[in-house]
């Protein structure tokens, strides 16, 4: 269970006994000690009478006043006549709807520790018995009773942040083998058919989830749109221990958690909201706001409402819940989602690092950390983003090239409306399994593997991430995205020919594309990727095809075709005339070679110019690994209607670092 921050003290002065509100505490050990200190806490303040305990492993003698009585199970506890006002649940999870619908048929108000059950079916229980007893429950997500929420929200609602772009929750924790030895439910899914559903979006980390919601303003199951989780586990257990999980809401961005208790270090969670003017980072634990815009940063805490203060003040008063039953529907619909899916992958030992030994042993992923700050920023899963453990991530097509498959073709659909979703090709290898493409890196997470992108048709971007303006000298956050969706496609051979349709962000189609997509065998061990494409303006006006460089920014006429090559070690770009980035950045070349070690692997790719056009190479290295053939290099293409721009570029890939002569040989030069 999550800790909360320091209660403050409670000033009241104390009533008479007769007018206390009775609490019993069914779970004294675990988070049920937390309870207990707080109970005793509000009991000294006056605040309230605990009368009552139920536990099988009742707690050690003088732990409690005389006055309270002790009991093995609420239904004991009941059947005494106690009778308490409010019945504290802190017991594992696969029992709390049980216990919950028994202490509201008792006539009890319920202070229900999260999650609030362990399926939807009983979730819909409990609310039907709280309306029917007329009584009030509150889930025990403390992190909602933060003052920071109040003040976050005024600054969404105000623009502060300027448009949400998306909200994420982040989560690095580490749990040690002895945390799942810890009680026969800990990591399960199920026992003995009964639903348990424990594991860490769900349990220890379930709380950034539940405040990401909130911060986005969703709260019921019927906000919701789809839930989709990608949930894996080096512990050995049932249960996920490392997942990324995507709620889609009707209205409005994405929700993406990103948590593993398998980091190599223990650091404190925290939910980010995405804004084009600036970001906010909600450590929720500790109630800091963290605000970064032009200006600056700024740093402020606030103070907290106790959940059981609050219920208590809901029952004198009707003081609105902060964490009540039927807004705890929103993470219902992400457990539901957990519990249904197919069991956690197991990830390979090759990417875990146990640490210590004995029950202290704690498992580490490789780079997790890494892995989910780009999922964060990307609104991606570890199955989309192409983490070495996780699931391939679901492609429309593949490439095979003598038997082996070495290419990907993923729709991009579920991208985030900001990377301009269109399709693209990852991973794709050489014939012995080098990965020579990158999707989603954290520096310019719209970057995705190979394929076609431009960033101003007729002002729209279907680059993706900050659009290059000229009046602002700059790249600024503008609600210009499109998207490309392929309509079409139909495959012959080692060839594929695909229709795609590029819409605007107010769903016009502003750019028919004809694309194909050729491999063959090339010899010494290596294949060529043929991309053709031509592209004709969809409705009856002119197409304008632009790029930053057209708009103003000096030599950053990308666009068009653009391979994204992950980290590069020893990289030596070369055409038949330079060498280096800076020479051969915006040079015309036959060919453009890229050859370096690709994590420990020697790999090279030949990229030749357009039979059509011999356009400008577009090159970087030293700040990211990318190539490309620019369009529009400095001044924007105009199409008329019925007009067609064609542009063929062919990419040799081979295992090793190829010679001038293989390199003549692929591309047919002398």
């Amino acid at each position: 269970m999550e800790r909360t921050a320091q209660l403050p003290a409670v000033a009241a002065p104390p009533p008479s006994p007769t007018q206390l509100p009775r609490i019993a505490l069914v779970g004294v050990h675990g988070f049920g000690a937390h309870h207990l200190a707080n109970l005793d806490r509000l009991a000294q303040a006056g605040a309230l009478q605990l009368v009552a305990v139920a536990d099988p492993n009742p707690p050690e003698p003088g732990q409690l006043s005389e006055d309270v009585r002790i009991f093995n199970n609420l239904q004991m506890l009941l059947a005494a006549g106690i009778a308490p006002d409010v019945v504290i649940i802190a017991t594992p999870i696969q029992t709390h709807a049980a216990l919950g619908l028994a202490a509201l048929a008792a006539g009890a108000d319920v202070y229900l520790e999260k999650p609030t059950a362990a399926s939807m079916a009983q979730f819909d229980e409990l609310r039907v018995a709280a309306v029917a007893a007329g009584r009030a429950v509150q889930i025990g997500f403390q992190s909602l009773g933060s003052l920071a929420l109040p003040a976050l929200a005024t600054m969404i609602a105000d623009g502060s942040l300027g448009a949400i772009r998306g909200y994420s929750a982040t989560g690095t924790w580490l749990r040690d083998k002895a945390y799942y030895q810890r009680s026969r439910w800990a990591g399960k899914r199920t026992i003995n058919g009964v639903d348990v559903v424990d594991g860490v979006t769900t349990n220890p980390l379930a709380h950034s989830i539940a405040t990401a919601l909130r911060i986005a303003g969703i709260r019921s199951a019927e906000d919701i749109d789809t839930v989709e989780t990608d949930l894996y586990r080096a512990h050995d257990i049932e249960g996920d221990d490392t997942s990324a999980v995507r709620i889609t809401p009707k209205e409005g961005p994405a929700v993406v958690s990103a948590l593993t208790v398998c980091a190599p270090e223990q650091t404190e969670p925290f939910v980010t909201v995405h804004g084009t003017l600036g970001n906010a980072v909600f450590h929720y634990t500790q109630d800091i706001l963290e605000v970064t815009a032009a200006s600056g940063t700024t740093s402020e805490t606030f103070a907290r409402t106790d959940l059981l203060e609050n219920l208590l003040a809901h029952r004198k008063d009707g003081t609105p819940l902060l964490s009540s039953l039927e807004n705890s529907g929103a993470f219902m619909s992400v457990l539901e989602a957990v519990r249904t899916a197919e069991d956690p992958q197991r990830i390979a030992p090759e990417y875990v690092e146990w640490v210590g030994e004995g029950p202290a042993a704690h498992p580490v992923v490789e780079d997790i950390g890494a892995w989910i700050a780009r999922a964060t920023e990307a609104q991606a899963t570890f199955s989309e983003l192409g983490a070495p453990w996780a699931r391939p991530a679901t492609a429309t097509d593949a490439i095979v090239v003598s038997g082996i498959e070495v290419a990907r073709e993923i729709s991009g659909r579920q991208l985030a409306p900001t990377l301009s979703p269109r399709p693209y090709l990852h991973p794709v290898t050489t014939l012995a399994g080098t990965i020579v493409t990158d999707a989603m890196p954290l520096d310019h997470v719209w970057h995705l593997g190979a394929g076609v992108a431009l960033q101003d048709v007729n002002g729209v971007n279907f680059w993706g991430g900050r659009t290059y303006r000229r009046e602002q000298a700059g790249y600024v956050w503008r609600p210009d995205h499109g998207r490309i969706e392929r309509t079409s496609s139909h495959e012959d051979g080692p060839s594929r020919t695909e229709s795609l349709a590029w819409f605007g962000p107010d769903g016009a189609e502003i750019l028919h594309e004809t694309r194909n997509w050729s491999w063959i065998p090339a010899g010494d061990g290596a294949w060529t990727l043929t991309l053709s494409f031509t592209l004709t303006p969809a409705g009856t006006g002119p197409v304008s095809l632009g790029s930053p460089g057209s708009n103003g920014r000096e030599a950053g006429g990308y666009g068009g075709f653009f391979w994204r090559l992950p980290a590069v070690e020893n990289a030596h770009i070369r055409t038949p005339s330079a060498s280096g980035e800076d020479a051969v950045h915006g040079s015309r070349a036959p060919w453009l070679a890229w050859s370096g070690n690709f994590s420990g692997k020697p790999a090279t790719l030949v990229f030749t110019t357009p039979p059509e056009a011999t356009d400008p190479w577009f090159v970087r290295a030293d700040g990211y690994p990318g190539v490309g053939s620019s369009l529009a290099w400095d001044a924007a293409v105009v199409l008329q209607p019925g007009e067609t721009l064609a542009r063929t570029i062919s990419v040799t890939i081979a295992d090793g670092l190829a010679t001038d002569e293989q390199i003549n040989d692929w591309t047919g030069a002398k």
